[in-house]
């Protein structure tokens, strides 16, 4: 497994940034950023993206061929459970709070 991945980005090899420009004179191009896997970013999207700019663009092109890919066919649902409680403002006087909380069905 890589320590990185290209960034998604359908424009990112178009953007006029320093970082990107690779080759010798006469031959340069602008490349897709590297993006490097580390703990702040291994379980998320920015594993995939080098910025905000490349993420939006990319669901700005792809978003219709994701949604086919997995349609959502019927609502979510989670189960909760509303409480009424009374507490305390900062000087003391009472109201009644409304909690929603989720209710774990699998018993845990």
């Amino acid at each position: 497994m890589s320590d990185y991945n290209w960034c998604h980005g359908p424009q990112c090899h178009e953007k006029h940034t320093q970082d990107r420009v690779r080759g010798v004179k006469g031959s340069k191009v602008l490349r897709t950023r590297k993006i490097k896997i580390n703990n702040w970013n291994k379980d998320n999207v920015w594993s995939h993206f080098c910025s905000q700019g490349c993420y939006t663009d990319f669901m700005n092109t792809y978003w219709a061929e994701q949604i086919a890919l997995h349609p959502r066919t019927e609502a979510l649902e989670t189960p909760i459970d509303v409480v009424k409680e009374q507490a305390t403002d900062w000087s003391g006087r009472p109201y009644i709070e409304t909690k929603i909380i989720a209710v774990d069905i699998n018993g845990g």
